[in-house]
């Protein structure tokens, strides 16, 4: 039976986790994105559908192509993030629900014939899976600055030109300058936020 995180695991998860607008100069190796995705990859989704998909910007050259999509209040926490990850989701990722789904790839039709469904359950899965790297990435000792604020248009144009991907959100990822952190602001209570029927 699985136990529960401690103390410090749950601090380093969600409660002195923060979301981050400031780097050290300190690289991201390709084999700590690819033990972010591994650990990642194993939160559930509908379907074992996966249907997030990953582009990491690492290079200025990369980051320059993205710039232009960019809000202006957003630019320099992009551009000095030592990767930037856009976390897109795959319109067709019923394609791979053969290989994912093995017990009743048949399944994969149901997608193929309702577009609206398979777009849905792209972007709320790829939704999740972009969560879960999020706290994949804190296991690892990372940090990430989640960015809402860009032109989703212009970044599938510029990275997803054939239409098969869609941007859902960027990530900044690196190690975090907790010298540049603002105050966390409030959130709601649980009173607040839950109802129990």
């Amino acid at each position: 039976m699985l136990k529960t995180l401690t103390e410090d695991g749950l601090d380093l998860l969600f409660r002195r986790a923060r979301s981050h607008n400031g780097w050290l100069e300190r690289p991201v190796g390709d084999d700590l994105l690819a033990q972010v995705y591994d650990l990642m990859k194993m939160g559930p989704t509908s379907v074992n559908s996966s249907p997030a998909r990953f582009v990491f910007l690492r290079s200025e050259e990369a980051k320059r192509r993205l710039r232009p999509a960019i809000s202006a209040g957003n630019i320099d926490k992009v551009m000095s993030a030592p990767v930037v990850a856009i976390i897109a989701y795959d319109l067709g990722f019923h394609d791979s629900l053969p290989q994912l789904f093995p017990h009743n790839p048949g399944i994969a039709s149901l997608f193929v014939a309702n577009p609206d469904l398979a777009e849905s359950t792209a972007f709320r899965n790829g939704s999740l899976q972009g969560a879960y790297f999020m706290l994949a990435a804190r296991a690892l000792g990372l940090d990430c600055g989640p960015i809402s604020g860009f032109d989703g248009a212009a970044v599938n144009r510029e990275f997803f030109p054939d239409g098969k991907l869609k941007v859902n959100f960027l990530c900044n990822v690196g190690f975090g300058d907790y010298g540049k952190i603002f105050p966390r602001s409030p959130r709601l209570s649980f009173e607040q936020a839950c109802s129990l029927l």
